[in-house]
């Protein structure tokens, strides 16, 4: 975790679906409202993050440098 910042979540070399499975894992260890930054450089990863956040209405808030995606946790 960075401090004041995201959880990290390093799912670098991971193929799909294994990304979206370990973020499903690790949001319920983040704070509601806490944002988790998944590294995932799968190509897969930039439909299937934001397609689970809208599916489990988690909030995805964008890809803020590449290979790198940010999930606001709402419930």
């Amino acid at each position: 975790m960075i401090p004041d910042g995201p959880a990290i979540l390093d799912c670098l070399g991971q193929k799909c679906p294994l990304p979206v499975i370990a973020l499903a894992r690790q949001i319920e260890k983040v704070p509601l409202n806490g944002v988790i930054r998944v590294l995932a450089d799968d190509p897969a990863a930039a439909n299937d993050i934001p397609a689970w956040c809208r599916m489990k209405r988690q909030e995805y808030l964008g890809s803020p440098e590449p290979h790198a995606f940010e999930v606001r946790r709402l419930s």
